[in-house]
Parts: C-alpha cells; structure tokens; sequence
C-alpha cells in the first residue's frame, strides 16, 4: 500500500479518494464498485479502514491510526468542537 495514501487520507480522506479514483490508483481490495462509491461518498475513513484491513491487516500500526482519527472525528473529540458547541447553546 502506498505511503502516500496512508498518510494524506488520515487528514483529507475525500480528496485522497477521489485522486486515486481518477487516476486509478485504487489500492487492491475485493470491495465492490458501487460500494466503493457509496463509502467513498458518506463514509470514506470507513473505506480507507477497508483497505488497509485488506491489504495490511488489523496489526497494523496505520489501521491504528486510522482507527483512532476515525473515531475523533466522527465523535467530536476535540476541545474545540466541545467550545464551540457550548458557544452555540448559550
């Protein structure tokens, strides 16, 4: 898997995703095309978990990673994100 893709998809995961779909750089998994799509839209750490799982394996270190940056960001887990919602409410 290129080092590339692990390390620009943990900050802007769209984007590395639609590069790599253009230029058909896709990283070998046995996903389907639609289902590509369709993460690769709504849920694209989800897909690049996929991958990595696929080609690397769950001892990885980079799944970690992913893992961990998934999670923060799909449950807000920055203080910043906790400030500004205490701004919203009051």
């Amino acid at each position: 898997m290129d080092i590339y893709f692990l390390i620009f998809s943990l900050f802007f995961p769209r984007i590395v995703l639609l590069v790599y779909l253009l230029q058909d750089w896709y990283p070998q998994n046995s996903v389907p095309q639609w289902a590509d799509v369709l993460l690769g839209v709504f849920m694209p750490r989800v897909l690049i978990l996929i991958y990595i799982y696929q080609n690397m394996g769950a001892d990885n270190v980079w799944f970690a990673a992913h893992l961990v940056v998934m999670i923060l960001t799909y449950f807000g887990g920055s203080k910043e994100t906790a400030r500004r919602r205490r701004l919203r409410n009051e």
